[in-house]
C-alpha cells in the first residue's frame, strides 16, 4: 500500500508543473499583446517614443508599437482649443470666482482698474510641448499676464474701459504671438479677449458710465445733425439749381437786348451817314417828345417891327379839322351848322 501510495503522487507532479508553466505562458501573452498596441482619440495626437527618444507620431485611431516598455507613447488634445482665464476662475456649477492679484492692474494715466482677460491657444506641435519646456502652459499663462499689464500700463484708462478695448486685445495678441515663436515650446495663440474691465470703486464707476452716457448722447445728436443735413441739402441744392438757371436766363436776356440795341444803333448810325440833316432832325423831335411830353408848340412869326402873330398848333390844327369838316358837307348838299 505504500508502495502505490508514493507512485501516484510521483505521477501527479508532471502535470502540476506544466499547468504552472501554462499559466505563466497565458499571463507573459497576454502582457506581451497588452503592451503591443494602443489607441488614440480624435481631439488626439500620440507621441511615441523608443528608448527614451521621439520615434514619431499617430493619430486617431489603434496602433501597435514594441511591448515591455521598449516604445512608450503619450497623448496630448492637440485638436482643442485650450483657455487660460486671467482675473477669474470658472467653478463647475458655472459661476465665476474674482482673482484680483491678476485682474488688478495700473494704466498708463495712473489709475487702477480691474481687467478680466479669457484667452484661448492650441497645441500646434505635441513633440515640441512634451519636450521643449517643461510647463509650457504656466509659460503661456505668465508670457500673457505680462504682455497685458505691459500694454494696460501705457493705455490711459479711459480707453481701457471705453473704446480703447479691441485695441488692445490686438496689441496684446500681436506681442504674444511674437514670443511665443521665439519660445518655440509648441503653443499657438488662438485669441485673446477683454471678458470685463471697471474701475475698483462705485464712484469711479458711476462716474465712467456717466460719461460713456454723455458719449452716446453726443454721438446720437451728431447723427441727428447729419439725418437733418442729408434731409435739407437736396432742397438747398434744388434751390440753388433754380437760382443759378434764373441768373443764366437773365444774363443771355440782357446780352439779347444788348445785341438788338446795338444793331440798331448801327442801323440808324447808317441812315444818320446816308442822310445827316434829316436824322437829326428826327432824333431831335424825339428827344424833345420824350423829355417835354405834353408841351404846346407855338409858331411866332416876327418882321422888323417885332412880334406879330402867335399861331397854336393845336387850335390851329383842330380849326383846320372843323372848316374841312363843314366845306364837305356844303359840297354835298347839306346845311352847314
Amino acid at each position: 500500500m505504500k508502495a502505490n501510495t508514493y507512485f501516484d503522487k510521483t505521477k501527479k507532479r508532471p502535470n502540476i508543473v506544466a499547468l504552472i508553466f501554462l499559466i505563466v505562458g497565458l499571463i507573459f501573452l497576454f502582457a506581451l499583446l497588452g503592451t503591443c498596441w494602443y489607441t488614440v482619440d480624435e481631439q488626439e495626437t500620440a507621441v511615441v517614443t523608443t528608448f527614451g527618444r521621439v520615434s514619431s507620431t499617430s493619430s486617431a485611431g489603434i496602433h501597435f508599437k514594441l511591448p515591455f516598455g521598449i516604445q512608450k507613447v503619450k497623448t496630448v488634445e492637440t485638436n482643442v482649443y485650450q483657455k487660460i482665464e486671467i482675473g477669474y476662475a470658472t467653478k463647475e456649477d458655472g459661476t465665476y470666482t474674482s482673482i484680483e492679484s491678476e485682474s488688478k492692474m495700473i494704466t498708463g494715466d495712473y489709475n487702477i482698474v480691474n481687467v478680466d482677460f479669457f484667452v484661448q491657444y492650441k497645441i500646434s506641435d505635441p513633440v515640441k510641448y512634451l519636450y521643449n519646456s517643461a510647463e509650457p502652459d504656466t509659460i503661456l499663462k505668465n508670457l500673457v499676464q505680462s504682455q497685458i499689464r505691459s500694454i494696460i500700463g501705457s493705455t490711459n484708462v479711459d480707453s481701457v474701459l471705453t473704446d480703447g478695448k479691441t485695441e488692445i486685445q490686438i496689441k496684446v495678441k500681436e506681442l504674444i504671438t511674437e514670443i511665443l515663436a521665439d519660445y518655440d515650446i509648441g503653443l499657438i495663440l488662438a485669441d485673446v479677449t477683454i471678458q470685463d474691465s471697471e474701475p475698483p470703486t462705485e464712484t469711479v464707476t458711476a462716474a465712467f458710465k456717466a460719461v460713456e452716457t454723455a458719449k452716446q448722447g453726443a454721438e446720437k445728436a451728431i447723427n441727428n445733425a447729419e439725418a437733418y443735413q442729408n434731409a435739407q441739402l437736396p432742397a438747398a441744392q434744388a434751390k440753388a439749381d433754380s437760382l443759378i438757371k434764373n441768373a443764366e436766363y437773365l444774363k443771355q436776356n440782357r446780352i439779347n437786348e444788348a445785341v438788338k440795341a446795338v444793331a440798331k444803333f448801327n442801323a440808324m448810325y447808317n441812315e444818320y451817314k446816308n442822310n445827316p440833316d434829316i436824322t437829326r432832325i428826327r432824333m431831335y423831335y424825339e428827344t424833345i417828345s420824350k423829355t417835354l411830353p405834353g408841351v404846346k408848340l407855338y409858331i411866332i412869326t416876327t418882321d422888323q417891327t417885332g412880334v406879330d402873330t402867335l399861331l397854336p398848333l393845336d387850335d390851329f390844327a383842330n380849326n383846320s379839322i372843323n372848316n374841312s369838316s363843314k366845306n364837305s358837307y356844303n359840297n354835298s348838299g347839306e346845311v352847314a351848322q
